[in-house]
C-alpha cells in the first residue's frame, strides 16, 4: 500500500479522473438521447441504469487487462492494414453509432414531428440493450486511456468510479437541457455521428486526434450557447415592444 502515499499516485488519479469525465461526455449524450425516447417516468431510471452498466463494464475490462491488451493481436490483414480485435470492436461500434445517429436525425426531421408513423415506441429493455452495446465501445477507449495513464489498478478503478459518479450527478440536468432545446439535441446527434466516423477511421488505421474532435465539439457548443442567449434576448425585446392592451 506504499503507492497510496506517493504524490505521483494522487496526481495520476486527478488527471485520469478528468480524462475519464471528458471521455464519458459522449456516453452521457448518447444515454440522454436514448432515454429521452422513453416515457418521462422511465427516463431517470434508464439514465441511472445506463451509467451503472458503463461503470460495471469499465471495471470488468480493467480487471481483464490481459484480455484488453490481447485485443491488439493481429487477426488478419486487409489491403496492407493489420486488423486486430480492438479494430473490429471500434469499426462495429462506430458503424452502429453512425446508423443510430442518422436514424435519430431522420426521425427528428421526418418522423413523428413531420408525419404520422406506425413505428412501435421503444421499450425500456430495448433502450438499455442499445446503451449496453455502446458502453462496451466507449469503455474500451476509456480503459485503454486508463492503462496508459496509471500503473496501479486501484487508481484506475477509483478514477472510473469518481467519473461515473460525476456523470450520474449531472446527467439529469444535461438531459433536461437537451430536451428543452431541440437545436442542442440535433447538435448532440451530430456529435455522435462525428464520433462514429472517428471510431471507424481509428479501426481502419487512420487515427484522428481526440483533441481536434473535442475542440470542434466545444466550439459548436459555444456558438449554440451564444445563439440561445441571443434568441432569449430577442424574445424579451419583442415582448417589451408589444403594445399595451
Amino acid at each position: 500500500m506504499e503507492w497510496l502515499t506517493q504524490p505521483e499516485t494522487w496526481i495520476s488519479l486527478l488527471t485520469l479522473t478528468v480524462l475519464e469525465i471528458v471521455l464519458g461526455i459522449d456516453n452521457v449524450v448518447f444515454i440522454s438521447i436514448l432515454a429521452g425516447k422513453l416515457p418521462e417516468h422511465q427516463r431517470e431510471r434508464a439514465r441511472r441504469v445506463g451509467l451503472s452498466l458503463a461503470l460495471i463494464t469499465r471495471i470488468l475490462l480493467l480487471c481483464a487487462l490481459a484480455w484488453v491488451m490481447g485485443l491488439r493481436t493481429v487477426l488478419f490483414t486487409v489491403l496492407g492494414h493489420a486488423v486486430t480485435g480492438r479494430d473490429l470492436i471500434l469499426i462495429l461500434g462506430g458503424l452502429f453509432l453512425i446508423f443510430k445517429a442518422t436514424h435519430e436525425i431522420h426521425d427528428k426531421l421526418e418522423g413523428d414531428d413531420g408525419r404520422v408513423t406506425r413505428r412501435i415506441a421503444p421499450t425500456f429493455v430495448s433502450v438499455i440493450v442499445q446503451i449496453l452495446l455502446l458502453d462496451v465501445v466507449f469503455s474500451l477507449d476509456s480503459v485503454i486511456t486508463a492503462v496508459g495513464m496509471a500503473r496501479q489498478l486501484g487508481v484506475m478503478i477509483a478514477a472510473v468510479v469518481i467519473a461515473v459518479i460525476f456523470m450520474l450527478v449531472f446527467s439529469g440536468a444535461l438531459s433536461r437541457f437537451i430536451e428543452q432545446h431541440p437545436t442542442l439535441k440535433m447538435l448532440a446527434l451530430s456529435f455522435l455521428l462525428m464520433i462514429g466516423v472517428v471510431l471507424v477511421a481509428d479501426g481502419l488505421g487512420q487515427h484522428i486526434s481526440k483533441g481536434y474532435v473535442y475542440f470542434a465539439m466545444a466550439f459548436s457548443v459555444l456558438v449554440e450557447t451564444l445563439n440561445l442567449r441571443m434568441r432569449a434576448r430577442m424574445a424579451r425585446t419583442v415582448a417589451l415592444r408589444q403594445p399595451y392592451r
